[in-house]
């Protein structure tokens, strides 16, 4: 052991140059005196090469007290402390131990016993922090040196296909190339924008300029979704791949183009959902992206992927809605042509199974084609039908009567005096848009007497009003699988006055979406049973998507089929509905023109309506029920029964024929390619 310890001696004095050095005369008669012993004084001036030898000692006890952890810290702190307080003293023992001992040597073993013990000190430390850094901490530091060598690269999944009730895509997912760039391995990014820039027709200077913004980062994406062109351009660069790659990522198309666009919405970029299903199911849409992970070297070469622990991705499941797209494109054509006809600033069109609750179609303007969502402008992108609210006005009304028949308030041969066109309520005046006399219970409906509901109105009072408003679903959502559906307006009870008497009764002090009004009139024509609409029909896969269809009883059948056989069919046969017509075909309805409030002041204006048909057919069995709600038509006439009327009976007519045919019940086989509505 000593001769190891005087072999480390040497090695340390020979690195450091620890050798005594001659005083020279001239310097021995300038030094001052020190008042200490004999050996004191005999001490040689501390040499350079000693002085630095103990400054890095102080730097490398700091370095091992911040890394040694909590065991050892205070060891090397007070280590540290001692060498930086003693420093001084120590390099003047140092040199005097190293001094030249042939002329006087008084006590060469204590010298040699107090070197042998800070080199033992010394090696003590050092081998203590390796036993931590090997054998404590060895597989904490190995994991930590691991990491940094392990890569991670997501693997996306394919998004789930979308298709209609007869197994027609509506929105499919394609495998498309992107184009990545690494900015920190290129060396020469002037020559790296040309050629990119030829490639792609894009300018060089603003690709340079991403490629200099962005020279620390790894991964920079140039441009995502390539054509077949582009992509071809690209592989014939040969880039090498530490700098630049194809990478595949999933496009989301749209075959039918903006049909049904508010009810598919569409996925953007990065593949998440926005708007209609696509959104609302995104979720089940999407599915789990998997994860590859593996080893790269010091400059980002792939040595070995990690099989092991490489996740595959699950692909999103795949939804068949509702909708029929036969009768969606129909639906379309007549809003389009009402858009034109009414150069209205707003329009939207439902057509509703009664029965199930199912949404056949559903369609709003204006509109957008999610193929490019570029073109769109913001008011494309509002679902009239689920994101739009008004004041409901005479579409309101049958469920008025459906619930006062129900509440033993009136009867089936209930007579009204409708007072010839006007009626005072209180301080209030109200009127009808004719003078009628007394009228019966269906003609209030037939001839939409204002006067005649307040007057139901006032026998049920505010209480029974707010019940009925309430069970038929106004001021809350229809629950149908479309995100952003407004609630309506209905306000609570204590906030009702006695004008909210005559006002509730004709549609007005509430406000409500289309869905809404055309969920309430479904419970009337499905025998007073409500069915909340819905677009899910099933799933196309093994992965169901559980999904609540609420039941219940809102009026009595009796009620709701008198209603629906009575004067609904008459509003048609000869009342305000006269141009929803179709020959040898029961058609049942409401019509509803509804002033639109002031934006700025309290009121109703005179010009601006919303102008509304619910018809449905055939009374006896209703299979369809179809909505039409035109926002702020011009021309003379804006009643419902002119403006929307004719385009419920055109829907109704083509409609039934195609509900004629049983819809699809079999699992839907997804089609290799995506067909188009004929």
């Amino acid at each position: 052991m000593p001769d190891l310890i005087n072999k480390l001696i040497s090695s340390l004095a020979r690195r450091y140059e620890l050798t005594p050095r001659e005083v020279p005369p001239s310097e021995a008669q300038n030094s001052e005196p020190v008042a200490s012993s004999p050996e004191v004084d005999s001490l040689p001036p501390v040499p350079n090469q000693v002085q630095e030898f103990f400054k890095t000692a102080v730097r490398c006890l700091s370095a091992a007290t911040v890394k040694t952890g909590i065991v050892l810290a205070p060891l090397f702190r007070v280590l540290s402390l001692i060498v930086n307080r003693f420093r001084g003293p120590f390099t003047r023992v140092i040199a005097w131990l190293i001094r030249d001992t042939s002329a006087v040597d008084s006590k060469p073993a204590s010298r040699e016993w107090l070197l042998h013990s800070m080199v033992i000190v010394m090696a003590i430390a050092l081998g203590v922090r390796l036993l931590c850094l090997q054998v404590f901490s060895r597989q904490i530091f190995a994991a930590k040196a691991l990491r940094q060598q392990i890569s991670e690269e997501p693997i996306p999944s394919r998004p789930g296909d979308l298709l209609d009730r007869q197994g027609r895509l509506l929105a499919t997912t394609i495998a498309v190339p992107s184009l990545y760039v690494n900015p920190k391995a290129v060396k020469d990014r002037a020559q790296l924008a040309i050629d990119l820039g030829l490639a792609l027709k894009i300018d060089p200077a603003q690709l340079q300029q991403r490629l200099d913004d962005n020279a620390g980062k790894q991964f920079l994406w140039i441009k995502r979704r390539l054509s077949d062109d582009e992509a071809a351009a690209i592989r014939e660069l040969k880039l090498p791949s530490r700098i630049a790659g194809l990478r595949r990522e999933f496009q989301r198309v749209y075959p039918q183009g903006h049909l049904a666009a508010h009810v598919i919405g569409l996925r953007n970029i990065d593949g998440v959902g926005r708007g209609g299903v696509e959104e609302f199911f995104d979720k089940q849409l999407r599915g789990t992206d998997g994860m590859r992970r593996f080893v790269r070297d010091a400059r980002g070469y792939v040595l070995d992927v990690l099989e092991e622990v490489t996740q595959p991705p699950v692909d999103g499941t795949s939804l068949v809605l509702t909708i029929d797209m036969l009768m969606q494109l129909h639906v379309e054509r007549q809003l389009d042509a009402l858009m034109k006809k009414h150069d209205a600033h707003g329009a939207c069109a439902i057509v509703l199974d009664p029965q199930s609750g199912e949404i056949l179609a559903l369609a709003s303007r204006p509109t957008f084609d999610p193929n490019h969502p570029e073109q769109a402008t913001p008011d494309d992108w509002k679902n009239m039908a689920t994101s739009s609210v008004f004041e409901p006005g005479s579409t309101f009304k049958p469920m008025v009567v459906a619930w006062a028949l129900d509440q033993g308030v009136i009867t089936r041969d209930e007579m009204l005096h409708c007072e010839m066109g006007a009626y005072r309520m209180g301080r209030r005046i109200l009127h009808d848009h004719h003078r009628y006399g007394t009228m019966s219970l269906a003609d209030v409906l037939v001839k939409s007497s204002n006067i005649g509901m307040a007057k139901i109105g006032e026998k049920l009072g505010n209480e029974q009003l707010s019940l009925m408003a309430n069970a038929f679903g106004f001021g809350r959502r229809t629950g149908v699988e479309l995100p952003g559906e407004l609630t309506g307006l209905l306000r609570p009870l204590e906030d009702w006055t006695s004008y909210s008497t005559g006002s509730i009764p004709m549609g007005q002090e509430l406000a409500a979406t289309p869905l809404q009004v055309l969920a309430a009139h479904a419970i009337l024509a499905n025998g007073g049973q409500r069915i909340s609409p819905h677009l899910l029909l099933r799933t196309n896969g093994d992965r169901p998507i559980p999904r609540q269809v609420i039941v219940s009883r809102v009026v009595s059948a009796d009620s709701a089929n008198w209603l629906v056989t009575g004067p609904m069919v008459e509003v048609v046969q000869r009342g305000t509905g006269k141009l929803a017509k179709i020959p040898d075909v029961t058609v049942f309805g409401k019509t509803g023109t509804a002033q639109k409030a002031h934006n700025d002041e309290r009121g109703y204006s005179s010009s601006r309506n919303l102008s509304s048909f619910v018809g449905g057919a055939s009374a006896e069995n209703p299979r369809l029920l179809v909505l039409v709600s035109v926002d702020e038509p011009q021309g003379a006439d804006q009643f419902g029964g002119s403006v929307a009327a004719p385009y419920v009976a055109a829907i109704l007519k083509t409609g039934l024929a195609v509900v004629g045919n049983k819809p699809q019940t079999a699992p839907v086989t997804l089609s290799a390619k995506p067909e188009a509505v004929e």
